[in-house]
């Protein structure tokens, strides 16, 4: 869990902004980049469900490794 140890501007009486420390900031960007590739992850992971496979001593077989 991140503190986020924020402050919130108001305009008009309106929440309008939130100033976070750079460091916190720095920090969520990094999380919300790991969910992002996490994503991407898991969709090309969903559309190759069905794609054939071989095992790891297949795959050496074939490729005549040991």
């Amino acid at each position: 869990m991140i503190d986020l140890n924020h402050q919130v501007l108001e305009k008009n009486g309106k929440k309008e902004f939130v100033v976070l420390p750079y460091e916190v900031f720095v920090k969520i960007q990094e999380e919300l980049e790991n969910y992002e590739d996490l994503r991407i992850l898991r969709k090309a992971k969903s559309l190759e469900d069905d794609a054939p496979t071989v095992s790891l001593q297949e795959a050496k077989r074939k490729l005549n490794i040991r």
